[in-house]
């Protein structure tokens, strides 16, 4: 029962707003053209944001930058519990998901999925956000630009998924 409506609950939702559309008598395809076009608009204002991201991510991994980084934060992140193998993975998730995701895999790869490490970095990849992608991107879109307490919040939150990731995975 659960896979059928897993499978069909996407069609029935595409169904159940064109329907809405038709008994409400709107021009369902027009409207659906004015979203899209919206929709490219935004895509367009926020992809030079992106491009810098994925690129300012991309050095960082391919300069060793990242990795020295990681090693002059390892003696502070051990005195907070942080293993030292976490740490880029931390700084990265910050930035970026997909490049998060390339160092989780490479942490699965050297230690294993069901190491301590694996599973804290699974963890960590679950309850912590990409701060600084998410603010560039959504605010970027509305043209926000003062972001008064959203970056200090964002990094509490991250911190308090790290802790949970390292507690929850049985340091």
């Amino acid at each position: 029962m659960m896979v059928w409506i897993s499978r069909m609950i996407v069609p029935l939702v595409i169904f159940g707003m064109v329907g809405m559309g038709v008994l409400g008598k709107r021009p369902v395809f027009d409207d659906f053209l004015d979203g899209a076009r919206d929709g490219m608009k935004a895509v367009a204002e926020v992809l030079p944001t992106l491009v810098g991201l994925m690129t300012a991510v991309g050095v960082l991994r391919a300069s060793g930058l990242l990795e020295v980084l990681a090693d002059l934060l390892a003696v502070p992140a051990e005195l907070l519990h942080l293993p030292a193998e976490l740490v880029p993975l931390t700084l990265v998730r910050l930035v970026s998901n997909s490049a998060a995701t390339g160092l989780l895999l490479d942490l699965f790869g050297k230690y294993g999925p069901d190491s301590f490490l694996g599973m804290a970095g699974s963890v960590m990849m679950s309850c912590t956000e990409t701060v600084f992608y998410c603010i560039s991107i959504y605010f970027g879109s509305v043209q926000v630009t003062r972001t008064r307490y959203t970056v200090p919040g964002a990094l509490i939150a991250t911190a308090a998924g790290v802790a949970a990731s390292i507690w929850l995975a049985g340091y």
